[in-house]
């Protein structure tokens, strides 16, 4: 990877988000939960059918976690193939929203972490020591931003060439200090951080899902494909927000689209969820390790509802603990990362935010029953 140099690049890589580098699938019906432990089936019923608003109830049961055998273009970090179940639990059917979002701040004062004051003394823990303290007219409350290039990239490692770190930027101005949100509140709200999206939560009754959940409800009935809808990579425009073109010089917009979409926008998968592939990534309660999909497969055993590894791990990231985020967004492109694929899987940092990555609820029967 090239050098980044410059106090504003310094940031940068202090708050860089990894957005990642066939045969039709048949459908099988899903078995229901394994095992709810402590929640009556009086209450199953009660709840399954009559859903929390705006959510889904998503029957438990068996899968294989990871990259199916057939996806040419999968990660090593997505596989092994390991089995896993997963109680039943709701899930939003789609992303947060700006509306959504805005009421919660409404309700709560809530600052999210672009629209702080950077802590200097904080920010440089997750940097190399020694790293020099950039002028003050820099470190000001901000985001990553999306860059196109004038031409094409020889080295499309070098993820700084497309991402700039912009003051001013955050959920309610999300594409320049000047814009806003109106007309936008049906998109999902993005300069979110890990963070902000764990207060939503908390502010709404809910948590975050796990990896797995989020994996098992992406893949709806079809236990064995690459995508939600099958193997077709020629249905992607009419499937998912995402970058058709070059990456990241030139989007052609066959999807009808250059940044986010609409919520709805697409067609759902199986359990009736919009956007589990493309728009923004989301973030899942996992810490993120390159090595756990490995640890898991050699544990040689009947893996319910994993709750993730203990801690995370990246040798890219050797400073900067990242959580796991799942499904794509409108940056990913066949030519550069493909990460709307159901197994794609990448790491961003608790604090870190940009235009690319939002989040969505899930809340267990227990969590209803209070």
């Amino acid at each position: 990877m090239n050098k980044i140099k410059g106090v504003t690049q310094i940031i940068f890589c202090c708050l860089i988000v990894f957005s990642c580098k066939e045969k039709q699938g048949e459908t099988e019906d899903v078995k229901e939960e394994i095992h709810i432990e402590g929640v009556s089936q009086e209450l199953k019923d009660k709840f399954i059918s009559n859903p929390p608003e705006g959510m889904v109830w998503i029957p438990g049961g068996s899968f294989l976690q990871g990259a199916v055998p057939q996806d040419k273009t999968a990660m090593n970090h997505e596989k092994p193939q390991h089995p896993v179940s997963v109680d039943g639990f709701f899930m939003d059917i789609t992303e947060v929203t700006n509306a959504e979002f805005a009421k919660f701040v409404d309700e709560t004062n809530y600052v999210t972490i672009a629209e702080r004051v950077i802590d200097w003394e904080d920010m440089k823990k997750q940097l190399p020591e020694g790293t020099p303290k950039p002028h003050d007219s820099i470190l000001q409350p901000g985001s990553l931003m999306f860059k196109k290039t004038k031409s094409s990239l020889p080295n499309l490692y070098d993820f700084s060439q497309w991402w700039r770190w912009a003051i001013g930027i955050n959920w309610r101005h999300p594409s320049g200090p000047d814009s806003n949100i109106e007309g936008k509140e049906n998109h999902p709200v993005v300069h979110i951080s890990f963070e902000d999206a764990q207060a939503y939560c908390k502010w709404a009754g809910r948590r975050l899902p796990t990896e797995a959940e989020w994996e098992y409800a992406a893949r709806g009935k079809r236990t064995s494909t690459i995508y939600f809808w099958g193997d077709d990579k020629s249905e992607l425009s009419k499937m998912v927000n995402s970058w058709e073109g070059e990456f990241p010089v030139n989007n052609t917009l066959e999807d009808g689209f250059e940044r986010t979409a609409s919520v709805k926008s697409y067609a759902p998968n199986d359990f009736g969820l919009y956007d589990m592939a493309g728009n923004v990534w989301e973030f899942v309660s996992d810490w993120y390790s390159i090595k756990y999909y490995e640890t898991l497969k050699a544990s040689n055993q009947d893996i319910i509802n994993p709750q993730g590894p203990d801690k995370a791990y990246n040798p890219n990231q050797p400073y900067t603990p990242e959580k796991v985020i799942k499904g794509g967004s409108f940056l990913c492109s066949d030519s550069y990362c493909a990460s709307y694929r159901i197994s794609s899987r990448m790491g961003s940092s608790l604090d870190s935010s940009s235009e690319h990555i939002g989040f969505r609820t899930v809340a267990s029967l227990d969590m209803l029953d209070k």
